[in-house]
C-alpha cells in the first residue's frame, strides 16, 4: 500500500554490523518484521541472499538515473521517547520509471560513519518507530526509497536525535494573587516564588520588559521545583512585566507576571477661590504633577476658619478639580487646602489657598417701605459637569456633578439612557447640590454612558460623562 502506513522496529544499538556497500544489510534488528504481507526476516547475525534491490550504503550513492527514485520528502521525528525515536516521511517527488519497492531506514550513532539499517528489506511503509536505543546516546537518521534498480539518494536528519529521559513537560504554576497585577509600595521587599513542574530539571530564567535582569538590583535563584525572583527595596523603575520561561530540551513554558511599584502622590499644583457668595466659597485646583505611578482615588478637601485654626474635612475622595463648599459661617474668614490620594494614602503635604474668603454678615438695616424681595427660583444648571472616567474592576468608582435650583430638584440618574433608580449597584447621594453615584465592584459590563438628569417645576437639565472599566489581564 501507498498510504500513511507505519512500522515498529526494535534495535539493539549502533554496534550493529553495517551492510556492504551496495548490498543489502545482512544483519537486522531483533524482533524485526515486516509489513502485512512480508516474509519473516532472518535472525540478527545471519546472511541472507538479497531478493530486494540494494539499500543505501554508507558512501555516497551513485547519481540517480531515470530508473531510480528520488530521496523522500520531509522525514520529520515524530516523537522521543527514553529508549526509541518514531520518524515519518513522504514519498519521493520521482518514483522512477519501474515505480517504489518500499524504503529502508538506517541510523548512525553521532560520531560514528557506520549507518545500521533497521529494517533489512524495503518496507512500504511511512512512518516507522526504532526502539531499544541506549539512554543518553544522539543518533542521526536517513530514509531511502528502493526500485528494482536500485536505491535512490538518501533524505538524512538535519540534526541528531538525542534519546532522553522525559517523564513530565515543563509547566509554570502562577499562584492566584500573581494572577493579576502585583501591586508593592517604594522601599517594601519583592520576593516571588513560582512553582514549576518538570523532570529532568528544567532551566528556568528570567526578563523585565522583554530584557535581561539588572543583577544588581535582581536576585534570582531556581531550583528543582520553582524559582525565587527577590528585590530587596523596590523602586518605580522596577515596575514592568517580568517573564519566566522554564526550557526542557527544546520544550519551553513562560508566564508572565505584572508588578507595579507605587508610591504617595504629590499635593495638587495650585490651588484658589474662584468666588464667595452667601454662605458659599467655590474653589478650583490642579493636579499634581506625580501622581505615584499609579491613578489618584481622588482629593481630600479641608477648610479651617481664621479664629480657631483647626482643620476639618469638608470632602473626602472627591474626583473632580473644583467645588463649592457650603454651610459656612457668616463674619469668618476661611483658607482652604486639597491632599492628593491614591492606593498609597494622601499626599504628604497640601497644597493652600493664599488668599482667605470672608464670608460677609447679611445687612440687618430695616427694610425700607415698598421693597420687592428678589425671587431666588431657577431652572436647574449644572455648575460642575460630570466628566469621563476610568475605572478598574473590582475598586468602587464614584461619579460627580454639582447643581444649582431652586426649588431643590429631583436627580435622575441613567445608564445608557436607562434609569438606575433602585439597582442596588448603584447608590446615589445628593447634598447641597453635590450629585454623586457609587458603582459598588464595577466590571467591564458597568462601561458605558451616564447620565445626571435634575428636574423642578422650572425646567430641567442634565449633563453625561463615559466610564470605561478596563478588564484585567490574566495569565
Amino acid at each position: 500500500m501507498t498510504g500513511k502506513a507505519a512500522s515498529e522496529a526494535p534495535v539493539s544499538g549502533p554496534q550493529e554490523t553495517a551492510p556492504e556497500p551496495a548490498k543489502v544489510p545482512a544483519t537486522e534488528p531483533p524482533g524485526d518484521t515486516a509489513a502485512s504481507g512480508e516474509q519473516q526476516h532472518p535472525e540478527p547475525g545471519a546472511s541472507a541472499a538479497p531478493e530486494a534491490p540494494a539499500t543505501p550504503a554508507a558512501t555516497k550513492p551513485a547519481p540517480p538515473s531515470e530508473d531510480v527514485p528520488s530521496a523522500p520528502l520531509q522525514l520529520t521525528v515524530e516523537d522521543v521517547s527514553p529508549n526509541s525515536v518514531t520518524v515519518s516521511w513522504e514519498p519521493p517527488e520521482k518514483l522512477g520509471r519501474l515505480g517504489i519497492q518500499g524504503y529502508v531506514l538506517e541510523f548512525c550513532r553521532e560520531g560514528a560513519s557506520e549507518w545500521v539499517p533497521v529494517n533489512a528489506r524495503p518496507l512500504m511503509v511511512t512512518q516507522q518507530t526504532v526502539r531499544n536505543l541506549p539512554l543518553g546516546d544522539k543518533f542521526l537518521l536517513r530514509v531511502t526509497a528502493v526500485s528494482s534498480a536500485g536505491a535512490g539518494p538518501p533524505a538524512v536528519l538535519n540534526k541528531p536525535v538525542h534519546i532522553q529521559e522525559i517523564i513530565e513537560h515543563p509547566k509554570i504554576r502562577v499562584p492566584r494573587h500573581l494572577r493579576q497585577t502585583y501591586i508593592r509600595h517604594v522601599g517594601e521587599a519583592i520576593n516571588l516564588q513560582i512553582p514549576f513542574q518538570g523532570k529532568p530539571k528544567p532551566q528556568a530564567s528570567w526578563t523585565h520588559n522583554g530584557s535581561a535582569l539588572d543583577s544588581q538590583r535582581v536576585n534570582v535563584r531556581s531550583g528543582d521545583q520553582d524559582s525565587i525572583l527577590f528585590i530587596r527595596s523596590a523602586q518605580r523603575s522596577d515596575s514592568g512585566r517580568y517573564e519566566l520561561t522554564v526550557r526542557l530540551e527544546g520544550l519551553e513554558a513562560k508566564a508572565a507576571i505584572d508588578i507595579l511599584v507605587i508610591e504617595k502622590p504629590g499635593p495638587p499644583s495650585s490651588i484658589k477661590v474662584l468666588d464667595v457668595w452667601g454662605c458659599n466659597a467655590n474653589l478650583e485646583w490642579t493636579p499634581p504633577q506625580d501622581t505615584g505611578n499609579t491613578e489618584l482615588l481622588g482629593y481630600t478637601v479641608q477648610k479651617a476658619d481664621k479664629k480657631s485654626g483647626q482643620w476639618f474635612t469638608v470632602l473626602e475622595r472627591y474626583h473632580p478639580t473644583s467645588c463649592t463648599i457650603s454651610d459656612l459661617i457668616m463674619g469668618n474668614s476661611y483658607s482652604f487646602r486639597v491632599f492628593s490620594e491614591n492606593l498609597c494614602g494622601l499626599s504628604d503635604s497640601a497644597t493652600t489657598t493664599k488668599e482667605l474668603a470672608h464670608i460677609q454678615k447679611a445687612d440687618g438695616a430695616a427694610k425700607p417701605q415698598g421693597l420687592v424681595e428678589r425671587d431666588f427660583s431657577e431652572a436647574p444648571s449644572f455648575t460642575q459637569p460630570l466628566a469621563d472616567h476610568t475605572s478598574t474592576p473590582g475598586y468602587s468608582t464614584q461619579l460627580f456633578c454639582s447643581v444649582r435650583a431652586s426649588p431643590k430638584p429631583k436627580i435622575i440618574w441613567m445608564k445608557n439612557k436607562m434609569n438606575i433608580q433602585g439597582d442596588p449597584k448603584y447608590r446615589a447621594l445628593s447634598d447641597q447640590g453635590i450629585c454623586t453615584l457609587e458603582i459598588r465592584r464595577p466590571s467591564p459590563f458597568d462601561s458605558g454612558v451616564y447620565t445626571c438628569k435634575a428636574i423642578n417645576v422650572l425646567g430641567e437639565a442634565s449633563v453625561d460623562c463615559r466610564l470605561e472599566v478596563k478588564a484585567s489581564a490574566t495569565h
